[in-house]
């Protein structure tokens, strides 16, 4: 398995002496389909700041893919086209994916994210492993957890608050997968 320092010595192999991994791209890249792919982009870029690198339509109204920059982060994403088997959350009732994305300020991002349409699926607060989190829900049913990384924790310091915090009957939401039904 390649890792992203492996990734540096991979840039000068490849077919033709093309990297076998671009340059701004990471090992693992999301790929979401949505029903409704520029209102996704459009919320994305409103609630997480997104930049808009490129897009493919091909027919009028449905984005084949798109590639966004979310921070130091690549995300691609299309419309749903049932035929090609791409079904969002939507279309599909659900998702058991969510995408973390840490942020300079969780409170503020989460905030923004739902002034652009996100809904809350698990309040911020502080957590047991030392991030303050959240996890909104984005129109296109899409969970995204937001984090501030606030302490840095030894594993024995997260295990003795993960268990203080099951003593006191929390635990629900850390995923940010659960349902909200």
């Amino acid at each position: 398995m390649e890792n992203k320092q492996d990734n540096a010595g991979a840039q000068k192999a490849g077919h033709g002496g093309v990297s076998p991994i671009p340059p701004d791209m990471a090992t693992v890249t999301p790929h979401l389909v949505c029903a409704g792919a520029a209102d996704a982009i459009a919320f994305y870029k409103k609630a997480f700041g997104a930049v808009e690198k490129s897009r493919l339509e091909l027919m009028p109204g449905k984005i084949a893919h798109a590639y966004l920059r979310i921070g130091d982060s690549a995300i691609f994403l299309m419309d749903e086209v049932p035929e090609w088997n791409a079904r969002g959350p939507k279309m599909l009732k659900g998702s058991p994916v969510s995408l973390h994305l840490y942020v300079q300020d969780v409170d503020a991002a989460t905030e923004q994210a739902i002034a652009a349409g996100a809904t809350v699926v698990m309040p911020v607060e502080d957590m047991f492993w030392g991030d303050r989190y959240g996890v909104v829900e984005d129109p296109f049913g899409h969970r995204w957890s937001l984090a501030t990384h606030v302490q840095d924790l030894t594993p024995e310091e997260i295990g003795r608050n993960a268990q203080e915090m099951m003593a006191r009957g929390g635990g629900d939401g850390c995923a940010g997968n659960q349902d909200t039904a």
